[in-house]
């Protein structure tokens, strides 16, 4: 084995140029294989950071079929404080308005929801107050906005105090959301209009909605997960709602990341397809060049053979060699791949994205590489060991 490496590498080394090209679709497809899943998995981790950040941690609840027992303000916070697998609950619900203030109009879209609302969605304000829970009790006429509404409609941010017109109604501002920030609340209205109102307030601002609760948010209790108050919340509105599991939807934002995943992963699969694809290509090209190399080196194997080499020294011999091509080209790819993650890292730094030689994809290629150059190497190798003594030495002669 140690005397047939020694003579793939001599032999290899004997024509350094025909090597490199031999080896260069082998190269390519190693570092598409590489490269691509790298950049992927980078990308997903990513986007999976951001992702968490964006209030994932809490459930989505809507009513489709009250079955006679709506839920109301009362009900939900009569869970909140008995419940004990449950943490906060806000019922929220929206309309679309026309905003006037200053001469400015505008469409605006407004949410009616309570105090907790804000902890569970992870908001933050730039100025003011969030609603207080004597708002909601005594439909207060207050409101908070983002800054792209107290920028647009009223014309400056620090506008604390100033009234503005909803639907003909006067709403005083108390308070304005920051729009930097990593929450998916921030996310969805950045470059709206929006304005919170009381739950209570926003019953009476519209003639189509009533007292009645049917989509609210939920976290988790302190020290608790989201999978205990998905259960717990579950259970509730089973037993509220004669165990018809159709009459509600119980969801977690985490459905988000678990999609996106699912996305990635099916990426990856194909890009790793398309890449085995290219080291399949360099394979055939060994096969190509170990042909012509045999073909060369034929009186060489008459002699070898004539002097008492068997079929299995002279097979050993040529497999050696194409898997050491092989071999050369996965790790050249490897390296110029771990160059190009880097270089690419640097150029995104900026970003916040980190890309790295995945251990799992470097093994794959590593492996993927041995078996092309001994699936490949097969047959020209066999060929070789084949030949007849006599043949061989008479060839060009």
């Amino acid at each position: 084995m140690i005397l047939s490496l020694k003579m793939a590498l001599r032999s290899i080394s004997s024509n350094k140029l025909r090597a490199v090209l031999t080896m260069l679709g082998i190269i390519i497809g190693v570092m598409a294989l590489v490269v691509l899943v790298s950049l992927v998995n980078g990308a997903t981790s990513s986007v999976t950071d951001a992702v968490s950040g964006l209030g994932n941690s809490m459930l989505t609840v809507s009513i489709s079929d009250d079955k006679g027992v709506p839920v109301t303000l009362e009900t939900v916070n009569t869970w909140m404080d008995e419940e004990d697998g449950i943490g906060h609950i806000a019922p929220y619900n929206s309309i679309s308005a026309t905003v006037r203030a200053d001469g400015e109009s505008g469409d605006i879209t407004v949410y009616g929801t309570t105090p907790v609302y804000y902890d569970i969605q992870g908001m933050q304000l730039a100025m003011g107050r969030w609603l207080k829970t004597s708002d909601v009790e005594n439909h207060t006429y207050v409101c908070v906005i983002n800054e792209t509404t107290a920028s647009e409609v009223i014309g400056y941010v620090d506008c604390i105090g100033q009234a503005i017109d909803l639907n003909g109604v006067q709403y005083t501002v108390v308070g304005v959301l920051s729009e930097d920030q990593e929450s998916l609340t921030s996310l969805v209205s950045s470059g709206s209009l929006v304005a919170y109102l009381p739950y209570s307030s926003l019953i009476r601002l519209s003639d189509s909605l009533t007292g009645d609760v049917t989509s609210f948010c939920v976290s988790a209790p302190e020290n608790g997960t989201m999978d205990t108050a998905e259960a717990a919340m579950t259970q509730i509105l089973m037993n509220r709602f004669e165990e018809d599991e159709d009459a509600f939807d119980v969801s977690a934002q985490s459905i988000l990341e678990d999609t996106m995943s699912s996305v990635t992963s099916v990426l990856t699969i194909l890009l790793g397809g398309i890449a085995a694809i290219s080291l399949i290509v360099g394979g055939i090209g060994i096969m190509n060049i170990m042909l012509v190399t045999v073909t060369e080196r034929t009186r060489e194997i008459g002699i070898r053979k004539a002097i008492g080499a068997n079929r299995g020294t002279i097979l050993s011999q040529f497999l050696m060699e194409a898997v050491v091509l092989c071999m050369l080209g996965c790790g050249l790819g490897i390296f110029l791949s771990w160059a190009i993650l880097q270089t690419v890292t640097t150029v995104v730094s900026s970003l916040d994205m980190t890309f790295s030689l995945d251990g799992s994809v470097v093994l794959i290629a590593v492996i993927f590489c041995f078996v092309i150059g001994v699936v490949f190497g097969l047959y020209p190798a066999n060929k070789a060991a084949k030949m007849k003594p006599i043949d061989a030495l008479h060839y060009g002669g």
